[in-house]
């Protein structure tokens, strides 16, 4: 597999993630608008995505293949943990 492959099956692997986590951000700024934001946006995004991305790496190594909806649901969950706990670990 050339460099040019390799990189495109990352960033298609790692694209759900990205997605999932500019999403969840956004929809916390927008439904949580109470809370104090203690954190960038940036600094969520990116986050929501290591959480994210690390579930994804998870769940490939655990089942051996990708795109599985246990994963996918798990991403979800474990991302919306993280942004859940950002925005109420930082209350004053």
């Amino acid at each position: 597999m050339d460099p040019l492959a390799l990189l495109n099956h990352l960033s298609n692997f790692m694209a759900p993630a990205l997605w999932l986590a500019v999403l969840m951000t956004l929809a916390a700024r927008f439904f949580m608008k109470k809370r104090p934001q203690a954190l960038s946006l940036y600094a969520q995004v990116a986050i929501n995505f290591i959480v994210s991305a690390a579930v994804l790496a998870l769940g490939l190594w655990l089942w051996g293949d990708d795109g599985k909806m246990a994963t996918y649901s798990a991403m979800a969950l474990f991302c919306a943990s993280s942004q859940w706990l950002m925005r109420r670990a930082w209350q004053p």
